[in-house]
């Protein structure tokens, strides 16, 4: 059985979001569907998120999502190994709609629901309605028997914050002061939500992220904690990159903090992509009223940041760029202890995510 718990929060009740690097029993993920957000059909993309389940499997096990229509399809597709649960959807998410796990030291698992509303809701979201996918986290969290915490009033999304599971938040001003998901409330008042459903001391602000169109620039493509004192960051000295900007904002600002145990962050560069991912103009994508639709020419968030950290691996975006290599060899200096795989994701680029924005791990509790 799960329930809803009312009145406390996760730090009232002695839980904490463990960081990423942390243990892992599962990850979940959403099988892509939508023809007005993926091209041709979506055929392409189902096969680039079904190599990132079989990367992510030979560490952690993966349960995938799936819409009544697409089951057959995707379990078909999918390696035995990966679980396949029918699960009605708007799209594939999972990172900003699904649930945000929190533990505490008896080994107990809980859950925090956050609103979802497409990333700005009728204000600036990406598409209408939404409605399936913020039940999403109430369905895993019954699905895995775990009590939640639902912010009725609260909107996030997962992909917008990182933690370093002893005390640090770190986000985005430009995603989480957003006009459409908390106008309410101050950038303190959202500060102590934070601390509160994800046990923290501090919250460290960075500017903007990469992404002003999709997610109003979610941390999780531009920097994250990688150990404990320890980020990395996207970083970029050639003035002409969409990210150059940002990433050097981000790096500067990184290098002058502090953790909320105390300590020097240490700031590791990770290079971008050398050439730009673009829409092309043969892309078939349905055009749909409500949803934001795709330009010939509009400029891909491809970042090699946007990785998902797991049991003894880590699994990295790849472009087909010649900075590919580079990053894969940054990434395995930040973790000399994980495998590193890279996985092919430039269809998933295209649909506006990448490997985090796709996946939700469920600590071992």
């Amino acid at each position: 059985m799960s329930k809803r718990i009312i009145g406390t929060t996760p730090k009232q009740d002695g839980f904490r979001m463990p960081a990423e690097f942390e243990a892992q029993k599962q990850v979940f993920m959403i099988w892509p569907e939508r023809p007005d957000n993926w091209r041709d059909g979506a055929k392409p993309v189902q096969v680039a998120f079904a190599n990132v389940a079989k990367a992510i499997s030979q560490f952690t096990p993966v349960t995938m999502l799936v819409s009544k229509v697409q089951y057959q399809n995707a379990r078909y597709q999918l390696a035995d190994e990966i679980r396949v649960i029918e699960v009605s959807n708007n799209d594939s998410w999972v990172r900003d709609c699904g649930p945000t796990f929190v533990i505490n030291d008896k080994g107990e698992l809980r859950a925090n629901d956050w609103t979802f509303n497409a990333w700005g809701g009728l204000v600036d979201g990406l598409y209408f309605p939404w409605d399936q996918d913020d039940l999403v986290a109430q369905k895993v969290c019954e699905l895995e028997a775990v009590d939640s915490y639902r912010t009725n009033d609260f909107v996030l999304e997962g992909g917008s914050f990182h933690v370093d599971g002893e005390g640090t938040v770190l986000t985005t001003e430009m995603c989480l002061l957003s006009e459409g998901r908390n106008p309410h409330m101050t950038k303190v008042e959202i500060e102590n939500m934070l601390k509160e459903h994800l046990n923290a001391e501090k919250v460290l602000w960075l500017g903007d992220g990469i992404d002003p169109e999709e997610t109003n620039g979610h941390v999780d493509d531009v920097a994250c904690f990688v150990a404990p004192g320890e980020v990395a960051c996207i970083y970029t000295e050639d003035v002409h990159s969409p990210f150059y900007e940002a990433a050097q904002d981000a790096y500067k600002r990184l290098s002058e903090m502090t953790d909320a145990k105390g300590r020097q962050l240490k700031v590791h560069k990770l290079t971008c992509p050398v050439n730009n991912v673009t829409i092309k103009g043969d892309f078939k994508i349905d055009t749909v009223e409500g949803t934001l639709p795709r330009e010939d020419g509009d400029i891909c968030i491809a970042s090699y940041m946007n990785f998902l950290i797991t049991n003894n691996g880590v699994i990295v975006p790849q472009y087909g760029d010649e900075n590919d290599a580079l990053a894969l060899q940054q990434v395995q200096e930040m973790f000399p202890e994980r495998e590193i795989v890279g996985v092919n994701t430039v269809e998933v680029v295209y649909g506006g995510g990448n490997i985090h924005c796709i996946t939700q791990q469920q600590p071992k509790a």
